[in-house]
């Protein structure tokens, strides 16, 4: 019987209550009405109408009315488990979606009150930071089509949140996010082009973006874009007329409270009523009552300025931002951004005053130990733009590096350059030149960038170590946000930079993990070491990266590695040693030849023992293919210590 078949799945009390409804079924002869009972998918028996069918003593068609059946809430075995399921739609919340409804409302509240600080406070409160270049595209994209008082607003506004709340790198990337809108913009905004030129240009002329911000923007825009119509509109209609500032400043009628020109003037104002009468609790009373406290770093600016220009009022300036400092009326860190805008500013103002940077180098110690400048201010990291105290060899070698540099990427000599670096005798300085190299090469064509890459490779087997490297890159990336302002795509290109150095074996993929440690979390730094990252893991990461800059120089890593390989075959076949070394010599490469003899001085001891050292760094991968290498690499060591080829204090073990 089918209920047999079925039995073995059910409890002793199921099983009883099957037998009871059997006999129940006999004795009614199958007529219609008796129930039976059956199991349902949740292992409980619930009742079901017999269908009639079937004859006496039979259970009718069994299992086959599931279509008719219907659940009874009022019966006692009823189980809410076993009703229809029914899904229910569920969003997905997105944080960008939501950062930016909420920046649409703190825009509009700014508009409607022009309360500076209180936008500030409500967007550092929204926190998420990486998505501020969309605050800057919304802010100015919704100024542009209102009125003038709203344009003033948004640039008075931007001017505020500068570095305080919003990053430089992201007020780049913010503008560079507009340009590229640009074309949509112009479908709403027929004046598109011209606003948005307005508002660079107002960017520019408050410090906001800098100069170069232009240039790298033009590189990185179609030439058919209404984008780069916007870069030269801002260039030739705005900021290269005479008096652009003043212009630019008063292109929108300064309609809101109080324009970011009308601050300065106040400033400049009261700074030289307080240089004319000495009152310091004056000038702090004056400053008050300006009420704008987030734009103190232009009064440090401003003061610093009136001291280079006339050194006998220095002592009184130094006065007036103690004072300002101790009652809490500059902060520290408006202290710190009129400090460093100040230092950014230096190269241009010593054209006119020659005295200013040794003025300004005895100052920023002075100011230190009195206590009103924060010693952040000499952070060698530079994130906030400082000004940097550096000794006189730094300072020489620097510049003695961007020549040599330079002087490569003109010759492609690496040789030479060795022989130029070697001659310097810095060999502490090894990281800042990794900085240097690569910040040049950044700043160049593919076929620099990939000079570089072919450079660090030499440079790490030749005089760098390790170490060199990894803080060379360190240096590089604690500094990436400056970067950022002078090349647009700087993160990228670091990016690429460090996973080449890891296909060409100048870095490990540890280093990157080393070099992680030593950023700040969440940080632009540590996002670049994530993207070199995720490059080096992808499929055929090797092939891709090692034509990343197209092979510009002509002689990549990979082309050297090729060259070597195929002479060792025929070496291998044909067993010519005079034939192998002849092909080592025309290489060219004397400092890679770590790569492959030892024989008539071809190949030094320090090429030897480096090209062992890396075998021995590898033997972890190569025992992988190759039993017993650690084995087999021993007696190499032990032969070529014999023979004079290696060192005898050089060890088969791994440090």
């Amino acid at each position: 019987m089918a209920s047999s078949k079925n039995e073995g799945f059910l409890t002793a009390e199921q099983r009883e209550v099957l037998k009871v409804a059997a006999q129940n079924g006999k004795a009614s002869g199958g007529g219609n009405g008796v129930r039976h009972v059956r199991r349902s998918h949740s292992g409980k028996v619930v009742k079901v109408k017999k269908s009639g069918a079937g004859g006496k003593g039979t259970w009718g068609k069994l299992i086959d009315t599931d279509s008719d059946m219907h659940l009874d809430r009022n019966d006692p075995n009823y189980d809410s488990g076993e009703e229809p399921y029914q899904l229910v739609g569920s969003t997905v919340s997105d944080p960008l979606d939501d950062y930016k409804k909420s920046v649409v409302t703190l825009i509009e509240e700014y508009f409607s009150n022009g309360e500076v600080e209180l936008a500030a406070s409500d967007l550092r409160d929204l926190g998420s930071d990486e998505f501020h270049p969309y605050f800057v595209k919304r802010l100015i994209s919704i100024a542009m089509d209102r009125h003038d008082k709203e344009k003033e607003m948004a640039s008075v506004l931007l001017s505020a949140l500068y570095s305080d709340v919003i990053s430089p790198v992201r007020i780049s990337q913010g503008f560079f996010m507009l340009l590229e809108a640009a074309d949509d913009l112009a479908v709403d905004i027929l004046d598109a082009v011209d606003v948005l030129a307005l508002f660079i240009a107002r960017a520019v002329v408050d410090d906001i973006l800098p100069p170069a911000f232009l240039d790298r923007a033009k590189r990185a825009l179609s030439d058919t874009s209404k984008g780069l119509q916007v870069i030269q509109t801002a260039e030739k209609s705005y900021l290269s007329a005479p008096h652009h500032a003043e212009l630019v400043e008063r292109r929108w009628g300064g309609s809101t409270h109080i324009t970011v020109e009308e601050v300065k003037r106040k400033i400049s104002d009261l700074l030289k009523e307080y240089i004319e009468n000495g009152d310091t609790a004056e000038a702090c009373r004056c400053i008050r009552e300006l009420g704008v406290s987030f734009f103190h770093h232009e009064v440090v600016k401003r003061a610093l300025v009136l001291a280079m220009e006339s050194p006998t009022s220095e002592q009184l300036i130094s006065k007036l931002l103690k004072e300002a400092s101790e009652e809490g009326l500059i902060s520290s860190s408006q202290m710190i951004k009129g400090f460093s805008r100040f230092s950014e500013s230096l190269d241009d103002l010593i054209l006119d005053i020659p005295s200013a940077k040794d003025s300004f180098k005895l100052l920023v110690p002075k100011s230190i130990s009195e206590g009103w400048l924060d010693p952040l201010f000499l952070k060698p990291s530079g994130q906030n733009g400082e000004y940097k105290s550096e000794d006189e060899k730094l300072a020489r070698y620097k510049e003695e590096a961007v020549t040599i540099i330079q002087e490569y990427f003109l010759s492609d000599d690496i040789p030479e350059l060795i022989r130029s670096l070697q001659d310097l005798a810095a060999p502490e300085y090894n990281p800042v030149f990794v900085k240097k190299l690569i910040t040049l090469a950044m700043d160049r064509k593919n076929r620099e960038r990939e000079m570089a890459s072919v450079l660090l490779s030499a440079l790490r087997v030749e005089i760098f170590s390790s170490d060199d490297v990894v803080n060379g890159f360190t240096m590089l990336l604690e500094s990436a946000e400056d970067t950022a302002l002078d090349i647009l795509d700087a993160s990228n290109e670091l990016a690429l930079f460090i996973a080449r150095a890891v296909i060409d074996d100048v870095l490990v993929p540890l280093n990157l993990e080393e070099i992680t440690s030593k950023l700040p979390p969440n940080s632009s730094g540590s996002g670049t070491v994530h993207m070199a990252q995720s490059l080096v893991s992808a499929r055929h990461a090797g092939e891709r990266l090692l034509r990343c800059w197209g092979g510009g120089t002509g002689w990549i890593v990979e082309d050297a590695k090729d060259k070597i390989a195929k002479l060792l075959e025929e070496y291998e076949s044909g067993g010519d040693v005079g034939e192998a070394c002849r092909c080592i010599r025309d290489l060219g490469l004397p400092f890679f030849n770590h790569e492959e003899c030892f024989g008539e001085g071809l190949i030094t001891i320090n090429q030897m023992t480096k090209g062992f050292a890396r075998v021995r760094d590898g033997l972890d991968d190569l025992a992988l293919d190759i039993p017993k290498a650690e084995e087999k690499f021993g007696f190499y060591v032990e032969r070529a210590k014999k023979n004079g080829w290696l060192l005898p204090t050089f060890s088969a073990a791994a440090a």
